[in-house]
């Protein structure tokens, strides 16, 4: 009798150990498939790569040497700063250290920039730039930034914060570890497009005028929620050494926003900067979604930022020197 079941079960066994077999190989391949394709055909993640390995030698400056400058924001800064241009323009004032990521928020960087200091990122400065809806979202990127942002305790600690179920916690962690699920999206997106061409760039509009549209909060609850997180983002920065500076890039209709923001950003003492009141830009300087800066509107911003941001650095190293003059360190 034993003897009969136990060869009854021996062939269902095999079944499934070959099908774990051909299941752990298919797994090797997506992995295998999914990095060839991001180091292959994804510049974006290529700048970002190199754009954070760069951030992440970012050390004070020696005395007479401009101070070092990490800059930090989401698609406003990616279309609206050109960034050989800025660089140029202010190469003798400061040393900046760039890292945009299209599509993040608030919980995105603050533990992005966690991260980036326990790296051993040591700006002297962090200008943090994500706009009036980013600061309010309440939620993270899903590709890239789980590998490339966070280490597997900050996606606890966003899941945490967000009260995110197992599920969209499971998904964060498998897309730390595994290039596939990472790109998962992303080559579904890909595969859309060549079905239906133009679809990726209707899909990333509807996207953005969702998210422009979203609700800001208005009255007491728009000042709490941004003096707590802008005090957050302070008590970060400065225990590791760094003032923060809020950037705040134009948006058409943001005027009222943008001026209540750096309002409450004031009085929490975090310097706020506002290169160009969104009030004096027309629709001509924006792109088709009405939300980023075309060509022209970056080469104003980039312009005006290259003005008045060495000024802000400069205020704030005045500020904090013992002798009340600048000296090249905060």
């Amino acid at each position: 009798m034993r003897s009969s079941i136990f060869n009854s079960r021996s062939p269902a066994l095999l079944y499934v150990k070959a099908l774990m077999g051909v299941c752990g190989i298919l797994l090797l391949v997506f992995e295998i498939s999914a990095n060839y394709y991001r180091n292959h055909r994804k510049e974006a993640y290529t700048r970002l790569s190199r754009q954070y390995a760069e951030a992440v030698k970012a050390r004070p400056s020696r005395l007479g040497e401009p101070p070092s400058v990490l800059m930090v924001g989401n698609s406003l800064l990616n279309s609206g700063i050109q960034v050989d241009r800025l660089q140029e323009l202010t190469s003798g004032r400061m040393r900046i250290y760039p890292v945009f990521f299209v599509a993040t928020g608030y919980y995105d960087w603050l533990y992005g920039l966690e991260r980036l200091f326990r790296r051993g990122a040591r700006p002297q400065v962090v200008v943090v730039g994500v706009g009036v809806i980013g600061l309010f979202l309440n939620g993270v990127r899903q590709d890239y930034a789980p590998m490339l942002l966070f280490d597997a305790q900050d996606i606890l600690d966003v899941a945490s914060d967000l009260k995110m179920d197992r599920t969209a916690t499971s998904n964060l962690l498998l897309a730390h570890w595994s290039v596939f699920w990472d790109e998962r999206n992303i080559i579904r997106a890909s595969i859309l497009r060549r079905i239906v061409p133009h679809s990726e760039e209707l899909l990333s509009l509807v996207d953005s005028i969702v998210k422009a549209k979203a609700a800001i909060p208005a009255g007491p609850e728009f000042e709490a929620i941004t003096v707590a997180r802008i005090q957050s983002l302070r008590r970060l920065c400065e225990e590791n050494g760094a003032k923060l500076i809020i950037l705040l890039p134009p948006m058409p209709f943001s005027e009222h926003a943008v001026r209540r923001m750096a309002v409450a950003s004031q009085k929490v003492g975090v310097a706020s900067l506002v290169p160009i009141d969104p009030a004096t830009l027309s629709e001509r300087f924006y792109q088709p979604d009405a939300i980023h800066l075309n060509s022209e509107g970056a080469t104003l911003f980039t312009s005006a930022l290259a003005t008045f941001l060495p000024l802000k650095i400069a205020e704030l190293e005045t500020a904090f020197s013992p002798s009340g003059a600048s000296s090249g360190s905060f």
